[in-house]
């Protein structure tokens, strides 16, 4: 769906776009010359890591090209031999991106998503109240971008709020619709947001921290651990974010019958369930299970077991994810014109950029690493910054990600903030692992403005949000996120995260 901007944005855009054509050769001249001390790699690298640094922020090429760009000029300037250099792109967890995102696939072809969604908004809860509205909306958005993609999530539950407005606004009697209107569509995007930390599936960068904590602090957080910190981050936020847009947005002693009547022409207009669906939904259901169930395992009979060793050998989160995807493609839906519940050239409409934008960002955090470029870089901002608690470096890592998740994107702010935080904790001293989960979570948080998520983009392009609305509420968002990730992973954290490397 094409995303119209103001004529404002679009201006910023251009400008930031060429002004990274400009930047890109000035970033590149200038990180030559001040790290010329250190070894040839690490000197070479950090030349061609801030042209892409600059490249990502200013999305002056596509984010995946630039990172294809980054990998080849670090070959052809012999920071690393080919096979070193492009090896992350064969990491098992970039498999977990190619089968998630054809589960997502056909949870979308199928219709999958709009039947939960009305089901939801369809309980007897909801009823005709405003604040029951949006907070049933909201929590649709944010499970089904527990695992989904957050922009398709938007995209998809943005025309139900269309709708919602529509027939409030028509036929509820509703009053300060302009307010509720902006509060319901901000919902909508936030808790997009929001839904993708819960899970290691939701969101690109909790899988690029994830990997990077993998390989070079040798902490491997399953899927359960993820979801033991996740999921407390989520529902703090979601309920605060609710409370905020209930307190400015929703009208009081406002009824709207035919909310609930316009719900049910919905979900009867999706008809019955097809096959396509309920095998959709066995193979969905079948990789959760299978995600979630070494870590109900060790709750158990404990990590030490011969049966959780097992679990967790035989079955990784990303041969489970191709083994759900791969279930899509048995599944039959009609066997006499051989057609299974999805077809090759359905699934190949995944978001490959997102796939090699991931191997692109861990391939040069893993050469920052290999040449001592990020063990540098930690020892120059441990000495700048002055860090010297891991709260403090917790709280500093996480708050970075959120201010660089405004201007670019999420994805690209947790490969460039990420490997900094290991490298900084390394050279202070303190433990890495809290200081990376908080800045893979804080890549996440940018709500202030339209260029901060797609999400934001698309509600923000329904001309219904004031970029003052937008802003206000974004930044409450953004504190009140750090405050959350802070405190989850403090208190939590350190329990999960021994269970994790033990």
């Amino acid at each position: 769906m094409a995303i119209p901007t103001s004529a404002t944005e679009g201006r910023f855009d251009l400008w930031r776009r060429r002004a990274g054509f400009l930047l890109a050769p000035l970033a590149f001249t200038l990180a030559w010359q001040a790290a010329s001390a250190l070894p040839r790699p690490a000197h070479r690298l950090a030349a061609i890591l801030a042209t892409v640094i600059v490249l990502w922020v200013s999305e002056a090429l596509p984010l995946a090209i630039t990172a294809f760009l980054g990998v080849a000029a670090a070959v052809v300037l012999g920071v690393a031999p080919a096979g070193v250099a492009f090896a992350p792109f064969a990491d098992p967890l970039i498999f977990l991106f190619v089968g998630t995102f054809i589960l997502a696939r056909a949870i979308f072809f199928h219709g999958l998503d709009r039947r939960f969604a009305f089901a939801i908004l369809g309980l007897g809860w909801v009823g005709q109240s405003p604040g029951r509205v949006l907070a049933a909306y909201a929590l649709v958005t944010c499970v089904l971008s527990m695992w989904i993609s957050n922009t398709a999530t938007t995209a998809m539950m943005f025309p139900i709020g269309v709708a919602l407005l529509s027939f409030m606004e028509s036929h509820g009697g509703l009053t300060q619709a302009p307010r509720f209107a902006s509060v319901l569509l901000l919902a909508n995007a936030f808790a997009a947001s929001i839904g993708g930390l819960a899970t290691p599936v939701g969101t690109p960068p909790n899988l690029i921290g994830i990997g990077f904590l993998r390989r070079e602090t040798a902490v491997d957080l399953s899927f359960f651990s993820w979801m033991a910190l996740g999921v407390p981050v989520v529902v703090l936020l979601l309920t605060v974010s609710l409370l905020d847009f209930w307190r400015s947005g929703v009208p009081r002693n406002s009824a709207m019958p035919a909310v609930a009547a316009m719900v049910a022409r919905e979900r009867e207009s999706l008809g019955p369930w097809t096959r396509g669906q309920r095998n959709t939904v066995v193979a969905f259901g079948l990789t959760v299970a299978f995600w979630i169930l070494p870590g109900i395992v060790a709750l158990i009979v404990g990590e030490q077991h011969p049966l959780y060793q097992q679990l967790t050998g035989a079955l990784p989160e990303g041969v489970v994810a191709l083994l759900g995807a791969s279930l899509l493609f048995l599944l039959p839906v009609d066997l006499r014109h051989h057609k299974f519940t999805l077809d090759w050239d359905e699934a190949v409409r995944i978001d490959w950029w997102i796939v090699f934008l991931y191997g692109g960002g861990i391939a040069l955090g893993t050469l920052c690493f290999k040449t001592g470029l990020a063990e540098a870089m930690g020892r120059g901002l441990t000495g700048l910054l002055g860090v010297q608690s891991d709260f403090g470096l917790l709280v500093l890592a996480t708050s970075i990600a959120v201010v660089l998740s405004e201007t670019t994107s999420n994805t690209a702010s947790a490969n460039m903030v990420v490997p900094v935080v290991i490298a900084i904790a390394r050279s202070a001293g303190l433990d890495p692992v809290l200081p990376a989960v908080g800045a893979t979570m804080g890549a996440s948080l940018g709500f202030m403005l339209p260029v901060s998520t797609p999400c934001n983009a698309i509600v923000y392009a329904s001309g219904r949000i004031p970029l003052s609305t937008m802003m206000r509420h974004g930044i409450v968002l953004d504190v009140l996120g750090v405050i959350a990730v802070v405190s989850v992973l403090w208190t939590l954290g350190p329990l999960v995260l021994t269970a994790a490397s033990g």
